[in-house]
């Protein structure tokens, strides 16, 4: 396909983005299943060309940004508290169903080596962060069960990939060795880790010198795709370097990103993310024809795949059942004997987190890289594409009424740690007032600002004052809004001890940061500046 008839079913597919979205909010169903199903139907429209992925190409751009955003955004304090359970789904989850299939896959398939066995299991494995994100943000769950599958979407790529790349090589030579793997699966890990965190290092210190708003923006995103070309150029994860450095950049924006910088930044990311998502699941609709013509056709895939395929779907969902309630029972079974906790374990919850299990992008990118001369590829290819199908269409698409009909209690209890809203709002505010009792008076003690609260009461005023000059000016209105920002400068201020003392919940931090955010804006504005 030649780059111009590229870049026009780029364009097909955006403007099929905007009525697909609109179809799906019509009969309530999730864009993601909407989008499939519409670049599935797009792909056999007559004329248009055959799509062929290059999977590398696939990951390197649509990964990135798409795990930063949800990375950035991760509530520290409810990932460290929660980081067991994610560990828990984000790698022994996997694990556990990539051995569940691959002892299918062996069952059905006995003429296969167990290394390509394992492989169609490290690839349907991990569910897909862009899939999660895409079908869980239309949904309303209780915090820990979010918490738990947001965590987990972030992490399990890494662990799919390195069992994948461990089981295609086992396939293709015949050798395999536990220790080496774990060894390496170390390796990569920790080695993501440190690439993200030197990069993220970097960009924090970088952006402290840059004032343009749109430089800082498009730096912060630039690094999301270094991050992960350098950490897969070094042999490390690239997956968890850029979750490391979104993370990062999430925790340190608060003190070196401008008020500007992130509400323009966020309206930014908005854009790019929905219109991320929305192609990745068009472009694995629209990469149907391609996997069929790869196996030969309809017909064929249908006759002879079929019975596998229903046995491995089988076992992709119920081994992650298997896995999310013996694990939660083990920990209810552990605290009763340990005498902490006598509560039963919620099955309502273990039942969403186990239906929760969308896959997508990154299981068709790894399906499509195979070697052609691995054993079994056809029925991989297969096998991976239709659990990503049913993933998205079924699960996703009854997910939100399987939460109504489970009634999931989402009512939080308020962890006394954490500040309220009103009285983190009085401890800003007093701060602020602080400010502006300072500021408020002359030199000579006369008080200059006595509507400075009523900020638009005072522009209004201003404005009929020197409603019959050419422009107002420019002394009045610098005073008014120097102290405006002098105690926007005090809030935040305040607002960032409390966070970092441990006093503040991270989503607080951010609701409470945004309004000031659009005061300093406000401000700035006035200002002229």
């Amino acid at each position: 396909m030649s780059p111009v008839l590229t870049f026009k079913l780029i364009l097909l597919s955006l403007v099929a983005i905007i009525g697909l979205e609109l179809v799906a909010r019509r009969l309530r169903l999730p864009p993601a299943a909407a989008l499939l199903v519409g670049g599935a139907a797009m792909a056999f429209v007559p004329g248009l060309p055959r799509v062929e992925l290059d999977p590398e190409l696939v990951l390197i751009v649509f990964l990135p940004p798409l795990l930063m955003d949800g990375a950035y955004f991760t509530v520290w304090d409810d990932f460290r508290r929660n980081l067991k359970g994610i560990l828990l789904l984000a790698i022994g989850a996997v694990v556990f169903t990539t051995l569940v299939v691959g002892c299918v896959v062996h069952w059905i398939a006995p003429g296969l080596p167990w290394g390509a066995c394992f492989a169609l299991g490290a690839i349907v494995s991990p569910p897909d962060a862009i899939a999660a994100k895409a079908v869980l943000e239309r949904v309303a769950l209780p915090r820990r069960v979010m918490v738990l599958l947001e965590g987990e979407s972030l992490l399990n790529d890494a662990v799919g990939l390195v069992l994948y790349r461990f089981a295609v090589a086992a396939a293709l030579t015949g050798a395999f060795s536990f220790p080496h793997a774990m060894g390496s699966f170390t390796v990569l890990s920790l080695g993501g880790v440190v690439v993200g965190a030197i990069i993220g290092y970097a960009v924090v210190k970088l952006l402290r010198f840059l004032e343009d708003t749109y430089l800082v923006i498009v730096a912060t995103a630039l690094a999301a795709w270094i991050c992960y070309a350098v950490g897969e150029a070094l042999n490390v994860s690239g997956v968890m370097a850029t979750v490391t450095y979104g993370m990062m950049l999430g925790w340190h924006q608060h003190d070196i990103v401008s008020a500007a910088v992130r509400i323009r930044g966020t309206a930014f990311w908005q854009v790019v993310v929905f219109l991320f998502e929305s192609l990745v699941f068009i472009l694995i609709g629209l990469s149907l024809r391609d996997v069929i013509g790869r196996i030969g056709g309809a017909g064929e895939a249908l006759a002879a795949f079929v019975p596998a395929v229903a046995a491995i779907l089988g076992a992709v969902v119920l081994s992650r059942f298997l896995w999310i309630f013996g694990v939660d029972g083990l920990e209810a079974t552990w605290r009763r004997l340990a005498r902490r906790d006598t509560r039963r374990p919620d099955w309502r919850a273990a039942t969403v987190k186990s239906w929760a299990g969308m896959r997508g992008v990154v299981t068709l990118a790894v399906a499509l890289a195979l070697p052609a001369s691995m054993p079994g590829r056809d029925l991989i290819l297969v096998a991976s594409f239709a659990v990503i199908v049913f993933t998205v269409l079924v699960q996703g698409a009854t997910i939100g009424p399987l939460i109504e009909l489970l009634k999931l209690d989402t009512t939080e209890a308020r962890d006394a740690r954490y500040l309220t809203e009103p009285q983190a709002w009085a401890r800003l505010e007093a701060v602020q007032f602080a400010a502006v009792s300072t500021l408020a008076y002359d030199a000579g003690g006369r008080l200059a600002h006595p509507r400075l609260l009523e900020q638009y009461g005072y522009r209004a005023r201003m404005s009929r004052e020197h409603e019959d000059e050419a422009e107002l000016p420019p002394e009045a209105r610098q005073s008014h809004y120097d102290i405006v920002l002098a105690a926007v400068a005090a809030g935040r201020k305040e607002l960032l001890r409390l966070h970092r003392g441990g006093h503040l919940h991270d989503e607080l931090l951010v609701e409470l940061e945004h309004d000031l955010d659009l005061q300093e804006v406000s401000a700035l504005h006035g200002r002229g500046a």
